[in-house]
């Protein structure tokens, strides 16, 4: 596409280029014994040693302060359809320019993106883009594009949150949205200051048992619950995806307890992707999810009643619908990614006069 001709690629010279100097210091931490710091960006509150970086393979302690690693340096690129984040209910049709950097904060065992998640930004290949190029190239394109947004994705946003910031705000005096897509797993801090310039935001909430998290992505419930409590509270458009993967978190009591929880904390407005696994990293011998297991996860999560339920990664299901819950008809029919039609005026439904919660053009 057009719009990456002049990004310069770095390959594998990208090692030999990291000197101190293209480093840029990290935000949250603290400076601990014998030139050993602290990070306190999210719940593992790694110890660095100097020279080493922590879980997430792209904070690092130089000389006894902590640097990041992929200011500037995405490792992922792409101009893709809002529905993909999955956001269904904000600028519905539009595009947001997506970027995601090397290593993450989690190690999901399932990863669909697991060759720049689990991997050090010295052995991908990045992008020089820092965040004024970003802008500059949304802008050259945005109406011929139609991008409305930018969307930090791909793997966790929170752990270039350097760079995440920096083009949040030249994005909001641009007015272009910013968008997120997260596994949640920060600490409070840290996310305040990212909900400042936030105006969208789907987490996935991965399993509704701590147990589960820890054995398969190292990671803890609390805080992602808390995550969404608060970007909820500070009314940031929230959407909630749970990738349903069998033997793993498919029991009825599991998707009950946690429609249960987003009914009680969340309130019925908010979209919930129920999410299809295909066999992928560490889960390849596990199959896809059962298309009948996604409904009547749907099914529980609307008996609950959350209002909007949708299914992800399959093309053509009904469930990719957003319908009005007062007349039924269809307000945004969808095939994957694509919009078919979009019934709304205002914000409300075409037909009935229905307001619909979202963020709409």
């Amino acid at each position: 596409m057009k719009i990456f001709q002049n990004i310069k690629r770095r390959g594998e010279i990208l090692k030999a280029e990291y000197g101190s100097t293209s480093f840029v210091t990290a935000k949250f931490w603290k400076k601990i014994k014998n030139k050993n710091v602290k990070c306190e960006l999210c719940p593992r509150f790694c110890i660095i040693k100097e020279n080493e970086t922590g879980f997430c393979k792209v904070r690092k302690n130089i000389n006894g302060k902590l640097y990041s690693l992929v200011y500037g340096k995405p490792t992922s690129v792409a101009i893709d359809p809002i529905e993909k984040k999955p956001l269904f209910h904000f600028f519905p049709g539009t595009y947001a320019f997506s970027i995601g950097t090397a290593g993450c904060n989690m190690s999901c065992k399932q990863c669909q993106n697991w060759e720049i998640s689990q991997s050090a930004p010295e052995k991908t290949f990045n992008y020089d883009l820092p965040p004024k190029e970003i802008i500059e190239k949304i802008n050259l394109f945005k109406n011929k594009q139609n991008i409305s947004s930018i969307a930090y994705t791909y793997n966790e946003p929170s752990i270039f949150i350097e760079y995440l910031l920096d083009t949040a705000k030249l994005a909001k005096k641009a007015k272009i949205k910013n968008t997120y897509h997260s596994c949640g797993f920060i600490n409070l801090k840290p996310l305040k200051e990212i909900c400042k310039y936030l105006d969208a935001a789907n987490i996935d909430l991965k399993y509704f048992s701590n147990k589960i998290y820890k054995e398969i992505s190292l990671g803890a419930l609390d805080p992602v619950l808390e995550t969404i409590k608060y970007i909820h509270s500070k009314k940031i458009w929230l959407e909630i995806t749970n990738l349903i993967i069998p033997t793993i978190n498919d029991s009825e009591k599991m998707i009950k307890d946690m429609c249960k929880w987003i009914f009680d904390n969340i309130g019925e407005n908010v979209p919930l992707h129920f999410s299809r696994f295909y066999p992928s990293y560490k889960l390849e011998y596990l199959p896809p999810t059962p298309i009948q297991l996604l409904e009547r996860a749907a099914k529980i999560a609307k008996s609950t009643g959350i209002k909007f339920v949708y299914i992800g990664n399959v093309f053509g299901n009904p469930l990719e619908n957003t319908y009005c819950p007062s007349c039924n008809k269809i307000i945004i029919e969808r095939f994957g990614y694509e919009i078919k039609q979009i019934n709304l005026k205002n914000g409300k439904c075409k037909f009935c006069g229905e307001k619909i919660p979202g963020v709409f053009k």
